[in-house]
């Protein structure tokens, strides 16, 4: 696919220009995402590490839920005519796409970023919404707990798992994340502060995952914790058809005691490889490989090894693990800085990668946004595990792209906007596709609905960070809204205050 379609019948220049920022934005990332991305990272790790040693944040955390309540009271002071939102820029979220809801709704201050307790008698960690995965890891393990489910990638929030939703390779046995929150604290629309738990305004708890940020500002979050251990015992399974593929991890998930993690990476329409990892404190030293130091290959790429070696097992420290994807953001970064899993690259600069994808999406630009937009899929499509074949088919013949991510995870029938296949509990697997389809005919917006129409046909669902290109209606056959109609109707203000879910992330409310 040509990333320059579309500018034909451009000026030479905007065309130069283009071009330039598609082929060459390696060198604009290196001299200066690079640095930036460094200074951000050093500056907050050094706030982080000295507000907790300090144990401030839960002295100033009433203060910050009040300045919220105070935001809250003055839009409705104002009138309380436009809808509320997160004052929090689309460009620092994880996505690639821009909320264009964020310039006519009311932006509120939600400058929530710290971990409040880590409590080892009640076994929870309580945490401020923009908490990042890599900063709990960091504050945790140290301490000998980390959480069930910890989503790979470092700048991942818990207000964003939580609101929008989160998946690991823990998730066969623990579900989604929303499933290892104890409880949520949360401003509702007319100030007051709420919390909720499966014992406690039970109703809003299981409404609150997958809302988001459309029945309240969440304000705080508690969080189950489990004991730590020292490495993951990875076994990486060759498989070299589909139907091996999809039975050695539809067999593998399913061992829920067994396997602490599961994955698949698929590599073409015949081939992938399964890892099964269990945590352990004892470890092989000639086996122990430490895949998060900077000059070891991409992730995705040591995998693929395996696939001509015939399998093997290695010991991973467990924060390696955990972030394994974080250094290629799976695999987006070859399209970024095309030569970064070269061995010089990796020993020159590998200590600086990857660049933050805040900052990426900041400068991108609108050519380059366009080309995103049109040339590249971000999608994490969720299907039974029972049609992880078919689906693989699907995408093959779709995008033709990979590799692809298989996360598997088990969704227990609770109420609220995920309400699985029969009513009945069951594994799922998520399909994350990420990076540019090598189909020919790939166009965003008919190839995404033929994609959601597939996974609506199997009573699966799509992540509502990409782009959702279904109709109201097709949104709304595809997710249960009983709950979350109930409860909007029965919180005081809400539906004055606060868009539906499918206003925030349908793609015409998208930059």
């Amino acid at each position: 696919m040509d990333p320059m379609a579309g500018l034909e019948n451009a000026p030479m220049s905007e065309k130069l220009f283009a071009y330039i920022l598609v082929n060459y934005r390696w060198v604009f990332v290196l001299l200066f995402l690079l640095p930036l991305s460094l200074l951000y990272d050093a500056f907050f790790y050094v706030r982080n590490k000295i507000i907790f040693r300090l144990r401030s944040a839960p002295r100033q955390h009433d203060a910050r839920v009040k300045d919220v309540q105070r935001q809250i009271t003055a839009w409705a002071a104002s009138g309380g005519r436009q809808k509320l939102c997160t004052a929090r820029p689309g460009w620092q979220n994880m996505s690639f796409r821009r909320g264009k809801y964020k310039k006519t709704h009311y932006n509120v201050n939600v400058n929530l970023i710290d971990i409040l307790e880590v409590n080892p008698n009640s076994r929870t960690v309580r945490c401020e919404p923009m908490v990042s995965m890599g900063q709990l890891t960091a504050t945790l393990l140290p301490l000998g707990w980390t959480i069930p489910i910890v989503p790979e990638l470092d700048d991942l929030t818990v207000g964003g798992l939580v609101m929008g939703t989160g998946v690991e390779t823990s998730s066969h046995a623990h579900g989604l994340f929303q499933h290892i929150c104890e409880s949520y604290e949360l401003v509702l629309a007319d100030g007051s502060v709420v919390t909720c738990s499966a014992t406690e305004n039970s109703d809003l708890f299981y409404a609150v995952p997958w809302s988001y940020g459309t029945l309240g500002f969440l304000v705080s979050a508690t969080i189950r914790l489990i004991p730590a251990h020292s490495f993951v015992r990875l076994t990486y399974i060759p498989c070299h058809s589909l139907e091996e593929l999809s039975k050695t991890f539809a067999d593998e998930s399913a061992k829920r005691e067994e396997n602490d993690f599961v994955e698949g990476l698929v590599y073409s329409a015949e081939s992938g490889v399964v890892m099964v990892g269990k945590s352990t404190n004892q470890a092989d030293p000639d086996r122990i490989n430490r895949i998060g130091d900077y000059w070891k290959p991409w992730f995705f790429k040591h995998v693929e090894r395996f696939l001509k070696t015939g399998g093997g097992v290695e010991f991973i420290p467990t924060r390696h693990y955990y972030h394994r994807h974080s250094r290629s953001i799976f695999w987006q970064m070859q399209d970024i800085v095309p030569f970064g899993n070269h061995p010089i690259f990796r020993y020159l600069l590998g200590w600086a990668v990857p660049p933050k994808v805040s900052l990426m999406k900041l400068t991108q630009g609108e050519t380059v946004k366009k080309m995103y937009e049109t040339h590249q899929i971000i999608q994490d499509m969720l299907v039974p595990i029972t049609d992880l074949a078919g689906a693989i088919k699907v995408f093959h013949r779709e995008i033709n792209m990979y590799p692809l991510w298989l996360c598997p995870f088990y969704l227990p029938d609770n109420p609220g906007m995920l309400r699985p296949r029969d009513d009945r509990s069951q594994m799922y697997v998520d399909i994350g596709a990420y990076g540019a389809p090598k189909n020919p005919e790939y166009k965003a917006e008919a190839t995404t609905r033929r994609l959601e129409a597939y996974v609506r046909e199997v009573r699966g669902f799509q992540m509502l960070y990409a782009d959702t290109f279904m109709t109201e209606s097709e949104f709304e056959a595809m997710f249960d809204h009983r709950l979350y109609d109930r409860l909007r109707d029965k919180l005081a203000r809400t539906k004055d205050a606060f868009p539906r879910v499918y206003d925030k992330i349908n793609r015409s409310a998208r930059d």
